[in-house]
């Protein structure tokens, strides 16, 4: 397996994990806050999704998935406090669309060679992320760094534990 394969596997994990958190939660399941302070599933997937698509462009310019008009906006640490499920979009759409951006990422593994992997990274998130490789770890590791959010909601929800 070489890196480009690893970097692949690692997002496919990290999609498999969000869908399976998500499968059995409704639209109105993903407005609930996993505490106090803490930003809703809705909220949560779309920052996945707008993050992804803004990390592939300071990746590869051009590269990302456009967005659906005032996705990203709607998304922001500025909407995160909102609690109008109007605001946001349905879970089949944020799914939707976030397999469409997964997809525009692995694309743009495919069009990268060794030697772009190990180039620097984006130069404001260097000092945390020093290569393109690991920019493209951070791509596949995000949804796992909100899986812990999923958690409480799933559980206070009374779904079943999946992992």
């Amino acid at each position: 397996m070489d890196g480009k394969q690893m970097l692949k596997q690692t997002m496919d994990l990290g999609l498999f994990i969000l869908q399976q958190y998500t499968n059995d939660l409704s639209d109105a399941d993903l407005m609930q806050r996993p505490g106090p302070g803490c930003n809703h599933l809705a909220w949560q997937l779309g920052h996945l999704v707008s993050s992804e698509v803004s990390l592939q462009n300071l990746i590869s310019p051009g590269s990302g998935l456009e967005l659906p008009a005032g996705f990203a906006e709607a998304h922001t640490k500025e909407t995160a406090g909102s609690d109008d499920p109007t605001k946001f979009y349905t879970k089949q759409q944020y799914l939707e669309l976030y397999e469409k951006v997964r997809a525009a990422s692995w694309k743009m593994i495919e069009s990268l060679t060794d030697a772009d992997l190990e180039k620097p990274g984006p130069e404001r998130m260097r000092n945390v992320f020093p290569k393109v490789s690991n920019m493209l770890t951070l791509i596949g590791m995000h949804p796992m760094m909100h899986a812990g959010q999923f958690v409480p909601v799933r559980r206070r929800l009374g779904k079943p534990v999946l992992i």
